[in-house]
């Protein structure tokens, strides 16, 4: 499959169009690099966008993999293509977790990327900082069925990883209903177990608080 500009959009091994909002499932930061950097040098390559949210501890270890696989870091930054924000600056502003200040910046991060004439943005975004006790995390799975009310108007991609072996089974199965698209074991497919965001935010509404 291919996105509007007749591109293929590869992860791992599997083809798909644009707009995708995927979650994807690992068991190691040594997994998740192994599929998503490849993923990273395709757009850089492409001259796509590149905006990507990181624990700030592995910020340096971020830049010196994106570099290991040919990507000029520091003219990708300099020049707007590349963006690696930490947590404390996308998710974790105010140090607390707003899923609306959250989605305002997202929309801003894909209209922005349009706006300086990159034909898309790849966005990977690392979940773990929601594992913490911080005011709003119990929010995550609610922002992650809203970010389906807007996605689908951007020809984008957004990437949300989450490592199972730190996320306990009831959150991985209600951040899997979340996405359109979900890879497992490397694999992207589309997700039988999506469940659209109006119909998903009534069932949270009719939980117990």
């Amino acid at each position: 499959m291919r996105d509007a500009d007749g591109r293929a959009i590869r992860i791992g091994q599997s083809e798909f169009r644009c707009p995708c909002h995927a979650c994807a499932f690992f068991h190691s930061r040594d997994e998740e690099y192994e599929l998503l950097l490849p993923f990273s040098k395709a757009g850089a390559e492409a001259g796509e966008r590149l905006f990507q949210v990181v624990d700030k501890a592995h910020l340096e270890e971020r830049r010196r993999r994106l570099v290991e696989v040919g990507i000029d870091v520091a003219e990708a930054e300099s020049n707007r293509q590349l963006e690696i924000r930490p947590w404390e600056n996308a998710y974790l502003r105010g140090d607390r977790f707003d899923q609306y200040a959250m989605l305002d910046l997202i929309q801003e991060v894909l209209t922005d990327g349009r706006s300086n004439g990159f034909p898309m943005t790849r966005l990977w975004a690392n979940m773990e900082w929601a594992l913490d006790d911080w005011p709003g995390v119990h929010d995550i799975v609610e922002y992650e069925t809203r970010l389906n009310h807007f996605l689908p108007k951007y020809n984008d991609v957004v990437v949300c990883t989450y490592d199972l072996s730190k996320f306990s089974a009831p959150v991985v199965i209600d951040i899997m209903r979340t996405h359109p698209q979900v890879i497992v074991g490397g694999v992207l497919q589309e997700n039988p177990f999506y469940v659209p965001p109006d119909e998903f935010l009534a069932e949270l509404n009719r939980r117990p608080h």
